[in-house]
């Protein structure tokens, strides 16, 4: 209804245009007693200056946004908001909205960002943030309206500096997904403990049940595996080690128990992986190709419309026999940021706030499958979130972990050439090290 009720206003600022021209193109026919036009197109009693504020001003906006599946969503929503500036600003927005696969996203940015091509919005990690901040990429949004609409929690993982750096769009509560059905036809529960883990995977196999779905096509997947395993063993059983690391005092060879849990996903996964990407293995776990999937809810979008009746639950991944290290990691992931040397920079901001507008960013939020993350989300969360709450309400969480630019990339691409065995866990741990000191010692 709202969206129509904005195409009939655009509809009608253009019939009006059109009968002004028409009517001055006529002499003013129909009206019997306007004067002629003259020869710059107006009325005696219209000044080409009010003639020319019948015409939308236009405006241009870059957007980078680095998931491709929600495309068909955020077109949806951008139309509406071009709508709106259209009527209520006569501004005639058009949106370039680039959607780079996610495992280039990072590079291509980064690359559009040195040259000065940089888009007038794009998203980045919230661990990133300092990293772009420092660089005069990220522009300070600190007195924007959508900040008092953040819950405070959601806000905090957001600021640099005492600063709002950027729009949160992904506020999680994650761990691995798995297949409540295949879970209770082999009266499974979520397992605590790695060995726990390791009994479960042998009874899925003895069923002739996958436990584990590998999809390593695309490698930020893979990379998820050393997300979870980090950070539930450095929480519970290192809180120092980031602390050492960027001191220069420790190692990866400190917390090497990370691969126990890797190691067992991997030898009991999929077929095939590097065959499989983000959409087929969404495709394959909705389908019941195997139990578990080192994946977040951020796919539940995906998931579900391969299989909108599919029940799956959020569990906190094992990495260890001690239960406390069996945490569910909270996280902002995706943010909107707004770069400094937009041209447009009043628009884009009516775009970036717009993403928390008060009647429509629920509907959004909703369909995109996120956690609601502020006041105006007013819609019912999902199961999986109700159950990841579950565990946090329990002191069973952490925050995620905030690593150097560049230790995660080089984490992906590492895990899947320790897959087909062309690296150690020592190639990885001296690897890992190098790049930690590097970033270290360049900022």
């Amino acid at each position: 209804m709202k969206r129509a009720l904005y195409l009939l206003l655009a509809l009608t600022m253009t019939a009006a245009l059109a009968a002004c021209s028409s009517g001055n193109n006529s002499g003013g026919a129909g009206s019997g007693d306007t004067a002629s036009p003259s020869a710059s197109g107006a009325t005696a009693s219209e000044t080409p200056a009010e003639t020319a504020k019948l015409d939308p001003t236009k405006v241009e906006l870059k957007v980078f946004m680095s998931f491709p599946r929600f495309k068909d969503q955020f077109e949806s929503y951008f139309a509406q908001f071009k709508a709106k500036q259209l009527a209520e600003k006569n501004i005639d927005v058009t949106i370039q909205l680039e959607m780079p696969n996610a495992d280039q996203a990072k590079q291509i940015l980064q690359s559009r960002l040195s040259s000065g091509d940089a888009p007038d919005l794009y998203t980045l990690h919230a661990n990133d943030i300092p990293t772009y901040f420092d660089a005069g990429y990220v522009a300070d949004l600190t007195g924007q309206p959508f900040v008092g609409k953040l819950y405070e929690a959601v806000a905090e993982t957001v600021k640099y500096e005492g600063k709002v750096a950027a729009l949160p769009l992904e506020s999680l509560s994650w761990g691995y997904l798995y297949n409540k059905k295949i879970f209770a036809d082999n009266g499974l529960t979520p397992p605590q403990t790695l060995d726990e883990m390791k009994a479960a995977a042998e009874k899925l196999q003895a069923a002739d049940v996958k436990p584990f779905l590998l999809a390593f096509q695309e490698s930020w997947i893979p990379q998820l595996m050393m997300a979870l395993s980090l950070g539930g063993t450095v929480s519970s059983a290192h809180p120092d080690w980031i602390d050492k690391m960027n001191a220069g005092e420790a190692s990866y060879a400190d917390v090497r128990s990370v691969f126990d849990i890797i190691d067992l996903i991997m030898a009991n996964g999929t077929d095939k992986p590097f065959e499989t990407g983000n959409e087929a293995g969404s495709a394959e776990f909705a389908s019941g190709g195997a139990a578990m999937w080192v994946q977040g809810p951020w796919n539940a979008e995906t998931i579900l419309k391969v299989n909108p009746d599919m029940e799956f639950g959020v569990a906190p991944l094992p990495v260890s026999n001690d239960p406390e290290g069996t945490m569910i990691n909270l996280a902002t992931s995706t943010s909107l940021a707004l770069s400094p040397t937009s041209k447009n920079q009043e628009v884009a901001l009516d775009l970036l706030n717009y993403i928390l507008d008060d009647k429509d960013s629920s509907a959004l939020f909703e369909e995109l499958k996120f956690n609601p993350i502020a006041t105006v989300h007013t819609y019912e969360v999902f199961p999986w979130v109700n159950e990841a709450s579950e565990y946090v309400s329990q002191g069973k969480a952490y925050l995620d972990l905030k690593l150097p630019n560049g230790v995660t990339d080089e984490t992906a691409k590492l895990l899947q050439s320790y897959y087909a065995k062309d690296v150690t866990q020592d190639d990885i741990i001296a690897s890992l090290d190098k790049v930690w000191r590097t970033a270290v010692n360049s900022n």
